[in-house]
């Protein structure tokens, strides 16, 4: 679980919530038809974007935005320069075993590749193939919220300025300006919210995860062609060693 965007979603929308709830007329803030404006038109557009397989399939990456398994690349390197070890002493063969306990199905394909005696350049090509498109669909996936970001405030104006228009109409009763200026300003806030609270920041930690999730991938790829290459285990740990942060090498040195 990513405590990081519930913590910021909560804090976010709480400290609106209690803005609101704070002052007078906290009611005025709830405007049924302000909301299917600014929602549904966003959904709308994002329909008209995208495919609605897409649309639909970018709920479950969104979902890596709030469950996120953290990886101790360390520790995947440890395996690997235990993998290296064991082939240089044993033969490729002998990791047929090894696979079986890793439930990484990159990893465990990757490796399968590797002790099935494949060239090299056909691993490399399979695996950068497989990396290429988990960074295609997580970047289709902030595509959309991308997309939902942009339009949602211009829905919210579109809301405010319909608001503005049904309020000049029946401008007799100057008592009623004030009210029905702050309901046509209502679309405005939710687009505005949506947007800045919701859409843009999901579609930068998705952005984030992915580069996180192609450094890892890329962290396996290179061990596994060292290890079919037959690296001494000494070299393959330097050469891993540039996806750790220099912290975390000092970490592990100490």
């Amino acid at each position: 679980m990513d405590i990081a965007t519930i913590l910021g979603i909560v804090i976010a929308f709480g400290l609106v919530v209690f803005s609101i709830l704070s002052g007078d007329g906290a009611s005025t803030f709830l405007n049924i038809p302000s909301i299917m404006i600014v929602f549904g038109g966003t959904v709308g557009v994002v329909m008209m974007c995208f495919p609605i397989k897409v649309v639909l399939g970018t709920l479950s990456i969104v979902k890596k935005t709030f469950v996120a398994k953290e990886v101790d690349r360390g520790a995947i390197i440890k395996t690997l320069e235990d993998l290296a070890k064991t082939a240089r002493k044993e033969g490729l063969l002998a990791l047929e075993g090894a696979k079986d306990a890793i439930d990484d199905d990159f990893y465990r394909s990757g490796l399968q590749l590797v002790v099935d005696g494949q060239e090299a350049d056909t691993v490399e090509a399979i695996l950068t193939n497989e990396i290429d498109y988990v960074q295609s669909r997580h970047q289709t996936g902030a595509d959309v919220m991308g997309i939902a970001g942009t339009y949602a405030p211009a829905f919210g104006m579109i809301g405010t300025v319909i608001g503005l228009i049904q309020m000049l109409q029946s401008m007799e009763d100057p008592s009623s300006i004030g009210p029905a200026m702050a309901v046509a300003l209502i679309t405005t806030f939710y687009g505005a919210l949506l947007s800045n609270v919701l859409f843009l920041p999901l579609k930068a930690k998705l952005e984030n995860r992915s580069t996180i999730e192609v450094e890892y991938k890329t962290l396996l790829l290179e061990g596994l062609l060292s290890i079919h290459a037959g690296d001494n285990p000494r070299i393959l740990v330097q050469k891993l060693s540039a996806f750790v942060p220099p912290s975390d090498r000092q970490k592990e040195a100490a």
